[in-house]
């Protein structure tokens, strides 16, 4: 059947998930969901009554209607069982409160729209439970979305029902995938971060209310949790989302070229400027925001000039004779701990203190492996928009992407997803499809120490070591740098030191 920029062909849909393992009743109601959907997504109401209230009365899915401005309108009465509150408590209230309190996590309709798609991911709740959520947009015949429609599973006391849950989130994924319209990477938000865990959730609250103020921020954690994500975040819900956004990754660009680069230089300064001379990153960030990455790789000499902008909001390019005033909202990210770098010498304290007025640190993805599935799904639907296939993953894989350690974090989940989409043969991504590193065993039990040694020097022998058995497997910094989740400039540097 086809309807709008729906296209789903239903008898081959649930022809291939129907089993003895499933049961009939449960696979009736997903079929009378999906039509529900369907209804709602051209606007056809008619005889739609009775098929939502039988879907309301459900013992087994709720659904959630939601308006374009995320304002609960409608909600089965399952929700005070799920939620632990009743349908009045939150019809009217905002997905974005009832979000930020944790009545759920994520919410399903903020990731729709955002991304104006359909969203697919897995949901926990204030009263414990776990469900599977598919969000849908409905929009009007010129394209505006009016109101958002979610399926939710309750997949908590189901682990007896392995099989049949494999054959119901195939079917959900599935049909998530058939229905997306325009396949264009370019629609995903750079500013969008999918969680499920406390720890996230309390580094959203942080963001969102550092967003309000012109404070300075320094974001720390290590390389691939998604510091640039949190920072765009901040910028977008920013009274300065409207105006520039600059990044600068202070370790890639060389010291020689990173003072011209953040201050900009005049006309003739050195040999090779431009002739008309160049702005800085400073400069170009005025009302706006500047992210510093990796902060901790600027030199002693480039800490003092940093310093001097940050205190005076002003700076001086290159070969000029004049200040120039900025109006700039600073955010610092490292990947290091600064303040022991601080401690140890290589970080000025007074730029340590400067730029640590809100910090922010991100945990790594192994010290929050509720969030594995959500991110895991999030990816895999961007993949699949990406390079037009249609994949779905069972659990049992999922649940070894929890067990992985992922020392290169989201960045790391994040390859091994499209790698997945890209060369894996079936539709169903299954736990035999994983690479050989998931099944190598963790980490901690490679590393075997036979003395005591400071810890420094522990780190760097550790470090070589790691460097060494790279580069005898991969041969090129860029394989390295994806193998051990850090920068290609970051590998060069180390490399040189091996």
């Amino acid at each position: 059947m086809q309807k709008g920029n729906i296209m789903c062909k239903e008898d081959d849909a649930f022809t291939i998930q129907e089993s003895e393992m499933m049961k009939p009743e449960l696979l009736n109601e997903v079929r009378l969901a999906y039509r529900v959907i369907d209804s709602m997504v051209t606007d056809s109401y008619d005889n739609l009554e009775s098929d939502i209230m039988a879907i309301f009365s459900s013992n087994y899915d709720v659904i959630y209607s939601s308006n374009a401005s995320g304002i609960t309108q409608k909600v089965s009465g399952a929700c005070e069982e799920l939620w632990g509150l009743k349908p009045s408590s939150l019809i009217g209230r905002s997905v974005f409160d009832l979000e930020r309190e944790g009545v759920y996590q994520p919410s399903v309709t903020r990731m729709v729209l955002e991304a104006e798609q359909r969203r697919q991911t897995f949901q926990t709740t204030k009263t414990g439970r776990r469900l599977m959520v598919l969000g849908t947009p409905i929009k009007n015949k010129d394209g505006k979305t009016i109101r958002i429609i979610n399926l939710s599973r309750d997949i908590s006391s189901e682990t007896g029902m392995k099989a049949e849950m494999e054959n119901i989130r195939h079917l959900f994924n599935a049909y998530s995938q058939q229905s997306l319209g325009a396949r264009s990477p370019n629609t995903w938000s750079n500013h969008q971060f999918i969680y499920t865990s406390n720890a996230m959730a309390r580094v959203a609250r942080m963001a969102l209310k550092v967003s309000d103020v012109d404070s300075t921020v320094l974001i720390t954690g290590e390389s691939g949790v998604g510091k640039e994500i949190i920072a765009s975040f901040i910028h977008a819900n920013s009274r300065r989302s409207g105006k520039p956004f600059i990044k600068v990754n202070c370790g890639a660009i060389p010291e020689s070229l990173l003072e011209s680069e953040l201050f900009g230089y005049e006309k003739g300064a050195f040999t090779g400027a431009n002739k008309e001379g160049k702005p800085g990153m400073f400069e170009l960030a005025h009302n706006g925001t500047l992210l510093l990455d990796e902060i901790s790789e600027i030199s002693k000499n480039m800490q003092v000039k940093m310093l001097r902008a940050l205190q005076e909001r002003t700076i001086m390019r290159i070969g000029g004779t004049k200040q120039v005033s900025v109006n700039v909202k600073i955010i610092a990210a490292s990947n290091k701990d600064l303040e022991r770098e601080m401690f140890e010498g290589r970080f000025r304290q007074d730029l340590f203190y400067r730029l640590n007025i809100v910090p922010i640190h991100i945990p790594a993805l192994r010290e929050r492996p509720e969030d594995v599935p959500s991110l895991t799904m999030f990816f895999l639907n961007r993949f699949n928009e990406q390079h037009n296939k249609n994949k779905a993953i069972d659990s049992e894989a999922i649940k070894r992407f929890q067990e992985q350690r992922w020392h290169g974090n989201i960045r790391e989940l994040q390859n091994v997803v499209e790698r997945l989409v890209v060369l894996t043969d079936k539709d169903l991504i299954t736990e035999a499809d994983l690479p050989p590193e998931f099944f190598e065993g963790n980490m901690e039990n490679d590393i075997t120490v036979n003395r005591i040694m400071p810890l420094k020097e522990a780190l760097i022998r550790v470090e070589q070591q790691l460097m060494r058995m790279a580069a005898e497997k991969y041969g090129t910094t860029t394989k390295i740098a994806e193998a051990l989740g850090v920068d290609q400039s970051t590998i060069s540097r180390k490399l040189r030191k091996v």
